[in-house]
């Protein structure tokens, strides 16, 4: 915005200022008056300045290494949200009993699905979906018992293992519940792993019962039954069809709804239930891993319960008006927890997916309604991949307006920047030039939270001014329950990620090889460890991995190592600064790191993503480059290069021209010279998690990545 800035028309300006002027002058007073009788109300401490320097954690034994813990929480780390309620079964039947009536699970119904052939040939689907229909809270603990009821009378024991394969959806938390109720041991698997991975999932935990969708079982599952022989109960949660012939012997298929009849039969529901312990494990969350095969993280009931604690301290005002849209996987702990998080406090969830999120999601029908549109949730998790999506699609809409929208739209910006600083609203510049962004949105959102990556500065900045909602960055782990740090609301300052919840403290590890310690000058630095009720109970059948990352101290409390490189600021806040598995030394001994260089050139709007590679017997860094078409075809035009999107990513001349813009970014952003990508290969197609080459939460894989691009690696190195 920054660079748009300089070529605005000298009289608009002008003019805009006038306006500004007047406005100030006229609504002094008014404003003055009641701003002071807010702050004076909610104990707000006005400037960005002045709210920076208020601690929000602090040191327990005073040692720059900490630990810290949130200031509320300096006596004690807090394990549950209300006394007694120490499982998931008893949580959401306290929510039942609190809100019976009340809206939970929503899904939107199809009215029609269509097929748009596209001008290149290819075909997309299309929806057109309708309002959204609701399950009230007593319903869910209707139905969750009695799909519990009806698994155990399929064989399914307290205390075994049962595996969820999919997708995000009202139908997944009423079987999670199920499971919680009965003790069954919930094993989560991301819908997009890959058939061998699956495999290895299912028969590391011996399931012998699979929840699933009709379209992944018929997509991935089917093809791998054969390597699954414990397996013995497949249960759908759609209703069609309801026979399911071609399956191999011993392998029965069964509808939800059916299952769920079988529990409601009076001799299956007169059983009696044997209810989970806190230490009970509640889930075996199996993570996408950046390096290698998946590792099940075991999650007790109490782990979840303390996560979702911490976190629901940090969002204001949370009640049952709020309403929640679920579209990230919720095999993700980041999903997961929100969702429970929302569960706990009586929130409505509304269902969607990344491709019919926003009217102009790829598979809504031109002219329908997205589903932020026909939900405006009040509530969101975003990981920063949709938010950097977002963000750009504006500004591309920024750079087509004419001459006086433009102008109109970068003042107001810059203006609200400004005023946020100061603790200032902006209710006008709200009203006249951002309520469209807004919209985008559902025009409702009151809190964006942010997590499973770094957000950058940019995108943060923008999303607090033009959705007119606060962001709230977030750090933790699946190994930590989610749950670690969230900066508080109206903390505006970027790149940081907050202080610790009052679920968990954190320390620093000093990391001599990397050159990080705790008695390092301005702030203290070192490996991130997470100590607390919220820290897991290790990795499934992995005995060396759990005495690696987890540590018992001396009063019993869990720690995870991380693997991440933090910083403490004067007021408690942390900053990620590094990863430890990230660092390559370069031949001539200078340390890269690779995901700061990725998180620099990754505010380059040519680039949508970037993968920076490095090895230790070379001496400069490259890097794989997903360009964003349109900027790409923009660059392609000025000077005059022709051909489709691959033609371009395949072209010698263009790699020079985008090398020479990152290149400019990274002095921009001040990186080293040798930490700046020498050559780069651009790559026609984005990393989705389908593709291998990131994790269901868009963190790069490494490995992948280096095998898919083996060829390149050799010729950027090579000379060739």
């Amino acid at each position: 915005l920054t660079s748009l800035k300089e070529d605005l028309n000298p009289l608009l300006l002008l003019l805009f200022h006038l306006m500004v002027w007047i406005y100030t002058f006229i609504t002094f007073l008014p404003s003055y008056v009641l701003s002071w009788v807010s702050r004076s109300n909610e104990g707000f401490l006005g400037s960005e300045e002045e709210r920076a320097k208020r601690a929000k954690a602090r040191s327990v034994l005073g040692r720059p290494e900490g630990p810290y813990r949130a200031v509320s929480a300096t006596k004690r780390l807090l394990t549950s949200l209300h006394p007694g309620v120490d499982t998931l079964d008893k949580m959401f039947e306290y929510a039942a009993t609190k809100f019976p009536h009340r809206d939970c699970l929503g899904t939107r119904e199809v009215i029609c699905e269509e097929d748009e052939r596209q001008s290149n040939g290819k075909v997309f689907k299309k929806v057109v979906l309708g309002e959204y229909r609701w399950l009230s809270y007593k319903e869910v603990l209707t139905a969750a018992s009695q799909l519990g009821s009806g698994l155990a009378s399929l064989g399914q024991r307290p205390k075994n293992n049962i595996a969820m394969f999919c997708e995000t959806r009202a139908e997944w938390i009423i079987a999670a519940q199920a499971c919680f109720m009965y003790n069954f041991r919930l094993v989560t698997l991301y819908s997009t792993l890959g058939g061998p991975a699956i495999a290895h999932g299912l028969n590391e935990t011996q399931v012998t019962h699979v929840i699933t969708s009709r379209e992944l079982l018929e997509t991935r599952l089917k093809a791998i039954l054969i390597e699954v022989p414990r397996l013995q109960h497949i249960i759908v949660v759609d209703n069609t069809p309801t026979s399911w012939p071609g399956f191999p012997r011993g392998i029965s298929v069964h509808n939800m709804a059916a299952v769920e009849k079988l529990g409601a039969k009076p001799e299956n529901a007169a059983r009696e239930r044997k209810q989970p312990l806190p230490s009970d494990i509640a889930v075996i969350m199996y993570t996408s891993g950046s390096t290698g095969i998946p590792k099940g993280v075991m999650i007790s009931h109490s782990n979840i319960i303390a996560g979702i604690t911490g976190m629901a301290e940090r969002i204001p005002n949370l009640c049952e008006e709020d309403t929640y849209i679920g579209y990230l996987p919720l095999a993700h702990v980041l999903e997961l927890s929100a969702e429970l998080v929302c569960v706990s406090h009586g929130c409505r969830i509304g269902y969607s997916s990344p491709q019919t999120l926003a009217d102009q999601s790829t598979k809504i029908k031109k002219g329908s309604k997205g589903d932020t549109s026909v939900l405006q949730p009040t509530l969101m998790a975003a990981v920063p991949e949709i938010m950097d999506r977002i963000y750009k699609n504006v500004m591309t809409k920024v750079e087509e307006m004419n001459c006086v929208q433009r102008t109109l739209f970068i003042l107001a910006y810059n203006y609200k920047l400004e005023q946020l600083a100061k603790g200032y609203s902006t209710p006008l510049c709200d009203k006249l030039v951002f309520k469209k962004v807004r919209s985008l949105l559902g025009g409702q959102t009151r809190v964006l939270l942010s997590g499973g990556a770094p957000l950058s500065a940019a995108t943060q900045r923008f999303m607090n001014v033009c959705f007119c909602c606060p962001v709230g960055q977030g750090y933790g782990l699946t190994e930590t329950c989610g749950a670690g740090t969230i900066s508080e609301l109206w903390d505006y300052s970027t790149g940081r990620v907050g202080g610790p919840l009052v679920c968990c403290e954190i320390k620093l590890k000093d990391w001599v090889e990397g050159g990080y310690r705790s008695t390092d000058k301005p702030h203290p630095r070192g490996e991130i460890l997470v100590g607390g009720p919220n820290v897991t109970m290790g990795y499934y059948k992995n005995e060396a991995k759990n005495h690696e990352d987890f540590l018992v101290d001396e009063n019993g409390q869990r720690w995870f190592c991380t693997g991440d490189i933090g910083e403490f600021q004067e007021d408690g806040c942390l900053k990620i600064i590094d990863r430890k598995k990230d660092l390559v030394k370069l031949q001539a001994g200078e340390y890269v790191s690779l995901g700061k260089v990725e998180a620099m050139l990754k505010n380059c709007s040519l680039v949508d993503n970037i993968c920076a590679y490095a090895n230790s017997d070379e001496t400069y860094v490259i890097g794989f480059v997903v360009p964003n078409q349109k900027q790409l075809l923009t660059l392609a035009d000025q000077y005059g290069i022709r051909g489709s999107l691959e033609d371009l990513c395949n072209n010698k001349a263009m790699e020079e021209l985008v090398l020479k813009i990152i290149t400019e970014a990274a002095l921009a952003a001040q990186l080293e010279r040798f930490e700046m990508p020498r050559k780069i290969r651009l790559s026609p197609d984005p990393w989705t998690p389908e593709t291998g080459l990131v994790t269901d939460a868009f963190k790069l894989k490494r490995k992948e990545l280096k095998t898919h691009y083996q060829d390149d690696i050799e010729r950027m190195y090579g000379g060739k």
